[in-house]
Parts: structure tokens; sequence; C-alpha cells
């Protein structure tokens, strides 16, 4: 399993990791009108999944931008995504003010779907740890990264860069 802290502290993920060449798993997210989305909802597309503990703090704020800004020139095969497990009254309020409109952003939190799913829930906080998985259009997974520390920034380029291979 994969070994992270946040904040220097050891955390314990639930649900199981997953790696390159697995199939992604399935799971339902709520948009920020409340209705329920699934990775099956952007079938036949690259997936870009960004995964941050909350919009709302720097580091994730800053990721979330970025991956907007990258959105832009990935053109129309590849759909970016940023899951966390804030409320999605509060991620449509962020996303409006911060004027991100070339991602979806999706909320976790009603039951740990995707977090469960893919490993990246945290037990000790309901929150999601820092990640990046890159999914391609038969859901197979191609691109993984679990940041060790899930206050630190993910390999941004290598993300894009694996993105860019599939397209």
């Amino acid at each position: 399993m994969v070994q992270v802290t946040f904040k220097d502290n050891p955390i314990h993920l639930l649900g199981s990791e997953v790696k390159v060449g697995d199939q992604a798993p399935s799971f339902t997210v709520l948009a920020n009108d409340l209705n329920p989305v699934t990775l099956e909802d952007s079938k036949g597309k690259v997936r870009l999944i960004s995964v941050v503990p909350s919009v709302d703090t720097g580091v994730c704020s800053i990721q979330t931008k970025r991956f907007n800004d990258e959105a832009a020139a990935l053109g129309d095969d590849v759909e970016v995504m940023t899951i966390s497990c804030d409320l999605p009254f509060a991620q449509g309020r962020w996303k409006e003010n911060e004027k991100v409109e070339n991602l979806h952003l999706y909320s976790d939190h009603r039951d740990l779907s995707f977090g469960t799913a893919f490993g990246t829930a945290i037990e000790e906080l309901r929150l999601l740890t820092r990640s990046i998985f890159v999914v391609d259009r038969d859901d197979k997974v191609t691109y993984v990264e679990y940041v060790s520390e899930a206050t630190d920034h993910p390999d941004y380029d290598a993300a894009i860069k694996a993105v860019k291979e599939l397209n």
C-alpha cells in the first residue's frame, strides 16, 4: 500500500492502491449541482483526474488552477477533473470566484466512492490525499502519482506529458 504523510504525520488510506495498467475502478461523485457523475460519463475520452484535499487551501488551489490552465490546450478529447471532499456548493463558489472554466470540479463528500475506489481516502481526516491519475479512452490507468507528502505539489509536467502521449 502507498505510504503517505500529511504535515509529516503518517496517515492511513482507505481502499486499494491503483496502479498503471489497472482498469480504472468505477466511482460516483457529485457535480456542483448535486447530480451524480461516474467515470462512465466521460467514456471515450482521455481523463486527467487531479485529486486534492480541499480546493480552498493554497497548494490545492494552485494545483486546480494549473490543471485548469493546461486543460484549455489539451482539446475536447480530454476530460480534466478535480475531485475533493469539499461540499459541492463550496466547490461551485470557489470555481466561480477563481474563474476556473476548463475543468470539472467534483465532490466525493457523500460516500467517499472515488476515495475508496482509488485508495485516496484519508481515514483520519475524511479528506482525499493529493494524487493524479490518467485514464485512457478504454478506462485503463496509464499514469499514477500518489504524492508522498499530501501538502506537497504533484509532478504537473509528468501528468500533462502522460495525457499528451494518449492524445
